[in-house]
């Protein structure tokens, strides 16, 4: 298989490439060429990127890059939606020229918090421009493209020091200044999505003809709070670091955009198609730490032992 991945410099990208380059012929493109297998590719101009995809001649094109920076998004809303909408727009253009499957990465914060828990049917009521944007994006591709894949992650752990901006590392490169208190919000419900166990699901998926919507994060219900004191007992920092629990106006000035209660899915049509690779998240967790953080935590974390 010949695939596109458009917008592969990130965390998801990484794991992407990493999982499918074994078995296919890859072009990856994104505006931040950060490795060598990645080429320039801006997915906002649709001229260039429907140049690049005449050249490739992909079997499947993944439209995977956005702005996920919520703050950011509040704060540049004409960015955003050009980035994580209109983008989506050329990409199902470009998958129509070709008569190939679009695949769409989504989110689990299109939602607006009032279940415990959503599955792949439940009807998104997104709170802020991110959320929207990507909702909207869902909706293009739903609209335009006969042949496609929507997957919906969760919170995302994966890319290792360099390249993951979320949770796991926000909280490891505070360890890393020797902090003795983590400070972590308790009204925070999700369900973590290690890259690795991602990109793995995504390529069975993508080769059958089980087109449609999935969420598709890691096993297990959990919260912000319980991430945090998972990642410490792996790092065996228990009696050195203290994790306060705090509710999210602790953090409201420099977090202000709206965010759901409960991110909380279930991999509802990937279980009844018997496709579900997604392991618990306490598993993707360690591996995600063995592999890309082992080297890194030792010099604050001299006890841990991959």
């Amino acid at each position: 298989m010949r695939a596109f991945i458009a917008g592969c410099g990130g965390m998801l990208g990484e794991a992407l490439h990493k999982i499918l380059v074994k078995n296919h012929e890859l072009l990856c493109t994104d505006i931040d060429v950060n490795a060598d297998w990645l080429q320039y590719g801006d997915f906002r101009d649709f001229d260039a990127y429907a140049r690049l995809a005449e050249a490739f001649r992909p079997d499947i094109l993944l439209h995977v890059g956005a702005y996920t920076d919520l703050e950011y998004c509040e704060r540049n809303p004409e960015d955003t939606y050009r980035t994580n909408t209109l983008s989506v727009e050329h990409a199902a253009t470009i998958a129509n020229a070709h008569s190939i499957p679009l695949v769409y990465i989504s989110t689990a914060g299109i939602f607006d918090g009032n279940k415990p828990l959503y599955d792949d049917w439940d009807a998104p009521n997104p709170l802020g421009i991110y959320a929207r944007s990507k909702h909207l994006g869902e909706i293009v591709v739903q609209s335009r493209v006969a042949r496609h894949f929507i997957f919906r992650a969760g919170w995302m752990m994966g890319g290792g020091p360099k390249k993951d901006k979320k949770f796991i590392n926000k909280l490891v490169k505070q360890l890393e200044k020797g902090v003795d208190k983590l400070y972590v919000v308790d009204d925070k419900l999700g369900t973590p999505t290690y890259t690795v166990d991602f990109a793995r699901t995504l390529q069975t998926v993508v080769g059958t003809q089980y087109y449609g919507l999935y969420n598709m994060v890691c096993g297990g219900e959990t919260g912000r709070l319980e991430v945090a004191q998972e990642l410490v007992r792996l790092l065996k920092l228990e009696n050195k670091v203290e994790i306060v629990p705090v509710s999210s106006d602790h953090f409201a000035k420099d977090y202000f955009a709206p965010r759901p209660p409960c991110e909380r899915l279930v991999n509802y049509r990937l279980k009844l198609r018997n496709l579900d690779q997604m392991r618990d998240w306490r598993v993707g967790l360690k591996d995600y730490l063995v592999d890309y953080f082992a080297d890194h935590v030792k010099h604050f974390s001299p006890d841990y032992r991959p």
